[in-house]
């Protein structure tokens, strides 16, 4: 680690935060040094933080001089669990490669997130969250609302697009959850890489039919036609699986915390469950649940701010972002009434998150059944005691949820 004293007197990020549902104001304050900041690494490195809207989708939108890959030199790894994640090959699909390997890869998958085919997934996701509700109201109360309703309902409805047999989901989570420890993440990579071939293998033979999905389609398409190896489809399969199921659980989670720790708004929501699009919008502002996108510039930007060197990392902070007042009027106060505006949580520009229409219908029907068929619910203990990863920079989780109703 450097020991440079200019780099050790810039502002270490990640941020800790001091509640679990929201980012530190510290994100904020540092806005006031401009909308382009460098800040200092675990390891010592240094980037570049952008904080404001603007400039964020400039970087995002760059994708010329701006490279998603994680294996550049400079790369902004915000601590050793990125680290072991990119090498374990996590990150060589999709969210990890540039055009034309990107663009080649997304309009395979595209075509099964339109808004169009989302909606048609509709009652096939209400009728998985109404037998998750069912059960954790059988149990108890108490329950802990992470393990009985916002983990496994995106687990079930992503194993049903993919066409994953949920029955197996021990299988494929159990590695999942692994994928995020560092010490594991390659065995957990390797673990999720032996299930999702032999599942390949056990559909190329007809043996999994029964659980047809976007798998199928990809199998039949592209991979056959050899348009796509097999280890593409096999970590882009691994990508949808854990990507879009660990962060919508924890929106999920971390948003109804948000509700409960603000009593008026979940009175509101309550007593007009149509403010649902609204509030899903604002939790997923609010809660930031990623704290920075990370990219490396491969050739010199000049801004009205400065110069970003070829070769320098750039992190935008979709935490202070979202909290710029250009993005939302008194962007401190949490409030599901304000007009829905679409924020940084899914990136922008041609890295946004494809599965950004499937995540909004899936959060509008939990936390609406959730209003509706638990109106009295609360937490069970204070917010300081329920165990999250405030400290550690990464996807913003709870780790339990202890509920009552």
């Amino acid at each position: 680690m450097t020991t440079d004293p200019a780099v050790e007197d810039l502002p270490a990020f990640p941020i800790p935060r001091e509640c679990p549902y929201r980012p530190s104001d510290r994100h904020v304050s540092l806005r006031a040094d401009g909308p382009m900041t460098r800040v200092r690494l675990y390891n010592g490195r240094t980037a570049w933080l952008v904080t404001d809207s603007a400039h964020a989708r400039a970087v995002l939108s760059d994708y010329r001089r701006v490279s998603i890959k994680p294996y550049h030199g400079n790369y902004p790894l915000l601590n050793e669990e990125f680290e072991k994640v990119v090498d374990s090959g996590y990150a060589d699909v999709l969210f990890g490669v540039d055009p034309p390997e990107h663009t080649r890869q997304r309009q395979m998958i595209m075509p099964s997130f339109t808004l169009r085919r989302t909606a048609l997934l509709r009652p096939d996701i209400q009728r998985i969250v109404d037998q998750k509700l069912d059960e954790m109201i059988s149990h108890g109360p108490p329950g802990d609302l992470v393990s009985e309703f916002a983990q496994p309902v995106p687990s079930m409805v992503m194993s049903f697009l993919l066409g994953v047999p949920y029955d197996e989901h021990e299988q494929f989570e159990t590695p999942a959850h692994k994928l995020f420890v560092p010490e594991l993440a390659e065995q957990a990579t390797a673990e999720l890489g032996v299930y999702l071939e032999g599942l390949i293998q056990r559909k190329e033979s007809g043996a999994a039919a029964e659980s047809a999905g976007l798998l199928d389609d990809l199998i039949r398409d592209y991979l056959h036609t050899g348009a796509l190896s097999r280890d593409e489809l096999v970590h882009i399969a691994m990508a949808m699986l854990v990507a879009g199921t660990d962060t919508t659980t924890n929106v999920i989670s971390l948003g109804t915390l948000a509700l409960l720790d603000n009593p008026e708004q979940w009175q509101a929501l309550r007593d007009n469950p149509d403010l649902v699009p609204a509030a899903v919008e604002e939790i997923l502002r609010y809660t930031s649940l990623i704290e920075a996108f990370a990219r490396v510039a491969v050739a010199d930007i000049e801004t009205a701010d400065g110069v970003i060197k070829a070769g320098e990392g750039i992190l935008i902070s979709s935490a202070g972002v979202n909290f710029d007042p250009d993005l939302a009027a008194d962007p401190e106060v949490f409030d599901i009434r304000r007009p829905p505006r679409p924020s940084f949580s899914f990136s922008h520009g041609i890295h946004r998150c494809p599965g950004d229409n499937l995540a909004r219908l899936e959060l509008e029907i939990a936390f609406r059944s959730l209003v509706t068929r638990l109106p009295q619910l609360r937490a069970a203990v204070p917010v300081d005691e329920i165990p999250s990863n405030n400290n550690d920079g990464t996807l913003q989780r709870l780790f339990e949820f202890p509920v009552v109703w």
